[in-house]
């Protein structure tokens, strides 16, 4: 078994594809490959299935892959103790759900990328509910979640910055006329959310439930991109970041209603393992998060 087979291993388990995988190690893709093929007939195990044309773990795989990132930790880990780190070289993982790879993460990659160019950075965007099992399993080095304060004994959390979330619609929308609003302009109303469990449509929800409206008409999706697109037109309220909005509600394309929603804390959070080696690379890129988003 090689180094460099556990390092293809790695990439292609992030990328889940062996074309992506290929242009990230600066390979052919026939070498990804056969690099593949051959550390599954040295374990005597499938490591990907292909489902349709999607690429999958296994369980095998899944399993193999803790032990293949604590080996390459283990190998950066000893090469910054003989080498001097000024230039750092390396591969780092990040997710993030969509809002936050959208509208925040792009200033903090440019930091990172203008400090050390020979890094190399891969990014998935991953539901925020599954961000931090990505933690647990070696997927992601570090994720971004937008969410109310999170507590875990096996992460360390960071908090960013404070996020406000607003209801928006069309300038042309009844509600979007008046100075004030009351619990009971909004009966027969639609709202446009993200779909049930994600955390912030969980917030709302029981924001909502506190007020006393249980019964509310809902489009969900699972974008917040076609939210927006969706209030614009006219279809419904938006329940959205106002990050997310800005140039709309400058461009007169949306506008806030006036109505705060109460007991809503949101934070753009940094999180990674707490049992992780935090490697220069990584280091260096949590300083550029708290330079930019703080």
């Amino acid at each position: 078994m090689e180094l460099r087979q556990l390092n293809t291993f790695c990439t292609v388990a992030s990328t889940l594809n062996f074309t992506r995988a290929a242009e990230v190690l600066n390979y052919v893709p026939s070498n990804v490959t056969m690099q593949i093929k051959a550390l599954e007939e040295e374990l005597d195990v499938r490591l990907f299935d292909r489902l349709g044309k999607q690429l999958v773990l296994t369980a095998a795989g899944k399993r193999f892959l803790i032990h293949a990132r604590s080996v390459l930790d283990k190998l950066d880990e000893a090469r910054s103790v003989v080498h001097d780190n000024e230039s750092l070289n390396g591969t780092l993982t990040i997710s993030a759900n969509e809002v936050i790879c959208a509208y925040r993460l792009p200033a903090v990659f440019r930091r990172f990328r203008s400090q050390h160019p020979s890094v190399r950075l891969i990014f998935r965007s991953v539901p925020n509910q599954e961000l931090k099992q990505s933690l647990f399993e070696g997927n992601s080095d570090i994720v971004f979640m937008l969410d109310e304060p999170i507590r875990s004994s096996g992460l360390a959390v960071e908090p960013l910055l404070e996020e406000t979330f607003r209801l928006f619609a069309a300038p042309d929308h009844p509600l979007a006329r008046q100075k004030e609003l009351q619990l009971e302009d909004f009966h027969g109303e639609v709202f446009l959310t993200n779909e049930k469990g994600c955390p912030y449509r969980t917030m709302f929800d029981r924001s909502f439930e506190k007020e006393g409206i249980d019964s509310i008409t809902y489009l969900e999706f699972q974008s917040a991109e076609a939210i927006k697109q969706c209030a614009i037109s006219g279809i419904g309220i938006a329940f959205l970041p106002e990050i997310v909005t800005e140039a709309e509600v400058e461009r007169g394309e949306l506008v806030a209603l006036p109505w705060q929603i109460p007991d809503l804390h949101v934070y753009t959070q940094m999180l990674w393992h707490k049992d992780k080696w935090l490697s220069p690379i990584l280091l260096s890129f949590i300083e550029a998060a708290r330079e930019v988003l703080t």
